[in-house]
């Protein structure tokens, strides 16, 4: 016996399209939100067909849903928003791994190949070819992703026991191809590093020359 067709039975199909289309799609955030309207259509539908077992199933992947679409949409905006501010990577932390150093520690050294980048937390630290101190607050390493050679161009270690959150490039790189806005924006962030490196660089070349010229004056008036 045929039964009849009842709108029940249209959101169960409904449901079951967009739950597919969710599989056809190559980024996160209209995966998400498509996820998001499946699982409310199999709610209603589990509970007026009834269907209590996908009743359940869809309860409890609601708000995952709406968690992850949350997390992956407050990425995107901050990350935008470091690429037009100070070139900070706060937006990273959360999905960052906490490790503790110990003082004389090398965290990475120059020719080293590169995997991850860092935030340092707490204590101190030095890029040893520079000379330079490394507080709080500072990100290192993270032109590694992009660098041809993929190899370390500088020592960091440890002057000064503390803790530091890791990333791996590899998960740099799924959140990258998770969302192309994501991708986007961090190249920007990237750029924008880079120049800034640039121009403490050519700054230091200005003020080596300086030194140089005042130095060659010196000598002139003394002879």
């Amino acid at each position: 016996m045929i039964t009849s067709f009842t709108w029940v039975d249209a959101l169960g199909y409904l449901g079951a399209l967009l739950t597919l289309g969710t599989y056809s799609m190559k980024t996160m955030i209209p995966l998400r939100i498509v996820g998001l309207c499946a699982n409310c259509i199999f709610i209603v539908y589990g509970y007026f067909a009834p269907a209590y077992p996908q009743l359940l199933l869809h309860l409890i992947l609601l708000p995952l849903n709406a968690v992850r679409l949350y997390q992956m949409l407050q990425l995107v905006e901050k990350v935008k928003v470091a690429s037009q501010g100070d070139a900070n990577m706060d937006w990273l932390k959360p999905f960052m791994t906490m490790r503790a150093y110990k003082a004389g520690e090398k965290i990475f050294r120059k020719g080293d190949l590169s995997s991850a980048m860092y935030y340092t937390v707490t204590g101190q630290y030095r890029l040893v070819e520079r000379e330079q101190i490394v507080g709080p607050g500072e990100v290192m390493g993270e032109l590694g992703l992009i660098a041809p050679d993929n190899k370390r161009t500088l020592t960091f270690e440890c002057t000064e026991e503390g803790e530091l959150l890791t990333i791996s490039y590899d998960a740099v790189k799924q959140l990258y191809f998770q969302n192309p806005k994501f991708g986007f924006d961090f190249l920007r962030l990237i750029g924008q590093r880079l120049f800034q490196n640039i121009a403490q660089l050519e700054e230091a070349t200005a003020a080596r020359g300086q030194r140089q010229a005042a130095d060659a004056i010196a000598v002139s008036n003394a002879s």
